[in-house]
């Protein structure tokens, strides 16, 4: 294990601020947006790996949805937006529940 003292940790870039400095304050328009893609690229990762449990391939999920393999693999990187509708299709298609919490 290595061990850091508390003068070199206290040293160490903070990842708050390392996001400050590329994406901006928080609230601003840019880390809204860097905020946004993080959390499609979180979401669309659970979807990936939940196919890939299953041991779908992007074609048999596609046909499941009535999409093509080329749209399936361009969500699960990162490369469209998804839409709440198609995240819920999907979802089903893989027989996921979500629940919204509110509050």
């Amino acid at each position: 294990m290595i061990k850091i003292s508390e003068e070199k940790w206290a040293k160490l870039p903070k990842i708050e601020d390392r996001l400050e400095e590329k994406y901006g304050p928080v609230g601003s328009p840019s880390r809204k947006e860097f905020q946004a893609k993080a959390e499609a690229w979180y979401y669309a990762e659970i979807l990936r790996d939940e196919r890939k449990r299953q041991k779908l391939t992007q074609q048999q999920l596609g046909e499941r949805i009535g999409k093509k393999r080329e749209y399936i693999s361009a969500l699960e990187r990162g490369q469209i937006d998804m839409q709440l509708s198609t995240f819920m299709l999907i979802a089903n298609a893989l027989g996921l529940r979500f629940s919204l919490v509110v509050g």
